[in-house]
């Protein structure tokens, strides 16, 4: 085992990489000695796990079929480790989560921060991706949970606390439109819009709008980021289209307006905070779990466009 462990650190850092060289100076080992443990298990396989090229090493078909193996395997190897320590009653161990942009501020980081307070031998990451990839690695087994939008279409999905988000029209403090807790989606004919672009996940609700209403918008500026969006409609460029988790930071604190689009064509989206039905949570992954599922009614509409005591909130 301690054998096999060795070579696969070293094995994926080379893999990361693409050199050897590299890989000795991040693991402070020799090349020889990573280059040696590569070459006996190659040897041993009977076929080469890199190419060498010029350039560097790239991994073979074989390469990448142990890489994922390997990934997979060091992640359950600290899954046990922490099950071991829930014998013990420890409250350690780190917990992968995976989210959407934009729950990259507000409600997220704040539990994240609770639960670090409360429970500081429990270490944390936090890998910010587009929806699908969110779905891909709760199912892979890449992180212990996640939060993503429309979940119920999805085998080996359990999903564990969900809410319901709208789609909105967003304007700057001030502007007329905003006056209005919901309008059409004619009410934005004529303006210059900044729209979402894929792989963001409201593209699919934009386009069944402009299809069924066959309202002419004037799309300004397209972005696939949610906050360039928002700066952009702070800075007056234009009407903005995201949902009402997207801006809820801006709104609570009076920047920003939102405007519910109020077509009876649009339901609202499935925000779910969701496991992998094939995997058991760890202990230390439950308390992290359990803590964001507490409040996660705060990101429903219009809970979410609420106004807070906490300006950060």
């Amino acid at each position: 085992m301690p054998a096999f462990s060795r070579f696969l650190r070293y094995f994926i850092a080379v893999g990361r990489l693409g050199s050897i060289r590299k890989a000795a100076d991040v693991l402070n080992v020799s090349a020889s000695a990573i280059d040696r443990q590569i070459l006996n298990v190659e040897a041993d396989m009977g076929m080469p796990l890199f190419e060498r090229l010029p350039t560097g090493l790239r991994l073979t078909a074989a390469g990448e079929m142990m890489m994922a193996s390997g990934l997979k395997w060091q992640k359950e190897l600290g899954d046990v480790r922490t099950q071991i320590e829930d014998l013990r009653g420890l409250k350690r161990g780190h917990v992968d989560i995976a989210i959407i942009d934009a729950l990259a501020k507000g409600y997220i980081p704040s539990t994240i921060h609770a639960i670090q307070s409360q429970y500081p031998g429990i270490t944390i990451g936090i890998k910010v991706l587009n929806n699908d990839a969110v779905r891909s690695a709760i199912l892979s087994g890449e992180v212990d949970f996640g939060i993503f939008f429309e979940p119920q279409s999805f085998r080996g999905i359990t999903v564990r606390a969900f809410v319901e988000v709208v789609l909105g029209l967003l304007t700057p403090a001030g502007h007329p439109l905003g006056q209005h807790r919901e309008a059409r989606f004619s009410a934005c004919a004529g303006s210059a819009l900044i729209v979402p672009a894929e792989p963001l996940a409201v593209c699919q609700q934009i386009a069944v709008l402009e299809g069924i209403t066959g309202v002419v918008v004037d799309k300004t500026v397209t972005s696939d980021n949610i906050q360039m969006i928002t700066s952009l409609v702070l800075q007056g460029v234009g009407i903005g289209i995201l949902t009402s988790i997207d801006v809820t930071t801006e709104v609570r604190r009076g920047l920003l307006s939102f405007t519910k689009i109020s077509d009876s064509v649009l339901r609202p989206m499935i925000l779910a905070l969701c496991t992998s039905s094939a995997r058991t949570p760890s202990y230390a992954a439950g308390i992290v779990l359990r803590e964001i599922e507490n409040g996660f009614a705060q990101l429903s509409y219009p809970a979410s466009m609420e106004t807070t005591a906490d300006p950060d909130a």
